[in-house]
Formats: structure tokens, sequence, C-alpha cells
């Protein structure tokens, strides 16, 4: 019991100094010190530094992608095998959004820490990004059997590309703030989530625009 006292008391300092100060600026000593733990019960509960970042960001992440998956199949249930793909990338951008970003969220620590995690590339997090992706082959999967006649590198696209407006949208809420001079809400999460899927859906059903060659330069000497 007293090691697992220590362990979490390790997890949850770690995850409090690197939410508030990033990744870079916070070392072990700083991490002992706040857990009020000696350094030698870091090295034995988690080998490094690398190790600790990377157990706190799969913690968050499995949870996530749990209930990404859950949404998921709710959504295929309901649609008899096959969910719409509205439906789908809801389930896919949903979790994370709603799990950094709106008025109940804000003093979060957990949200605060993938909120550094997804602006801060540290390497044992990108080590994970890169490996773990056996939760979004099952969202690819939905999304052939929802638009079967779509080529599956259209669909990867899509996929990609829905992530990356809903983790930029995390990274650069503020910003968005300040341009919009407050005029985009990005405390009503749900439309954030709906603007994302919909921009996502036209970009994967509409029509696709017309492939131009590109320019040819010309140079002087061929003048």
């Amino acid at each position: 019991m007293a090691s697992d006292h220590t362990r979490t008391a390790i997890l949850a300092a770690a995850e409090r100094l690197y939410a508030d100060r990033g990744f870079g600026d916070v070392t072990l000593r700083d991490i002992v010190a706040a857990a009020d733990v000696n350094l030698a019960a870091v090295n034995y509960h988690f080998g490094s530094k690398d190790e600790l970042i990377a157990e706190l960001f799969v913690t968050r992440s499995i949870a996530t992608n749990r209930q990404r998956l859950n949404e998921l199949k709710a959504a295929e249930e309901a649609g008899g095998g096959r969910a719409g793909i509205d439906a789908i990338l809801r389930a896919l951008v949903g979790p994370p959004l709603h799990g950094c970003l709106g008025p109940d969220r804000e003093g979060s620590t957990a949200a605060r820490f993938m909120i550094r995690a997804s602006i801060e590339s540290v390497p044992p997090i990108r080590r994970i990004k890169n490996r773990e992706v056996d939760h979004l082959r099952k969202f690819a999967a939905a999304m052939r059997r929802s638009l079967p006649d779509r080529s599956e590198v259209d669909l990867y696209w899509g996929l990609h590309f829905a992530l990356a407006m809903a983790h930029h949208t995390i990274r650069e809420s503020e910003r968005l703030t300040r341009l919009s001079d407050g005029k985009c809400d990005l405390n009503d999460v749900q439309a954030i989530i709906e603007r994302i899927v919909a921009v996502s859906v036209m970009a994967l059903t509409g029509a696709e625009t017309e492939k131009k060659p590109p320019a040819k330069l010309v140079t002087r000497d061929a003048r």
C-alpha cells in the first residue's frame, strides 16, 4: 500500500508540474520535492523521466480512446452495423475536444496536461502517438463501411484532417479567441465538434476539386 501511495503521489505531482510549466522546465528533482519522496522512488517506479511522461500520457490516452471506441460502437449499433460518416467523425474528435476544452475543464490538471502534450513535441509522447494506431484503424474500417465508394487513401486523409483540426483547435484556442475578438466561442465545445465534423464530411463526400497541372515556369532563356 505504501508503494502504491508513493507511485500515485509521483504521478500526481508530475502531471501537475508538467501541466503548469511544460515538459522541458520540470526536472525529476522538482517532481520528488512536490511529491515529498526521494529520487530513488522515481527511479524504482518509472526508471526515467521519459518513462514517467509516457505513463502519464498513456493513462490519459487510454481513457480518451476507450470513450471514442464506445461512441463508435454505439453509432454502428444504432445504424445496424454501418454508422453515418458524421457519427463516426463525431466519435473520433468529440472525446479529446470535450476532454480539453470548455469551462468545466479549464482548471483540470488532466486537461492542461493533455494540452501540453499536444503543444510540446517530446520524444516519449511522439513515439507513443506514432506507435499506437490500432484504435484509429477501427475508425478507418468504419469509414470504409460508411463510404464504400471512396478510396482508402481519401478516407485516411479525411481521418487525418479531422484529427488535425481537432488537435489544432486544442493547441491554438487562445489565439483563435484573440484573433476573433471573442466571436468564436471556445466554451461551446459541441458547436466546435459540429463545425469540424461538417467540414470533414464536406471534404469526404463533396465534389472533387479540379486537378490542374502545375504552371510552367518561364525562364529568361525560354523567352
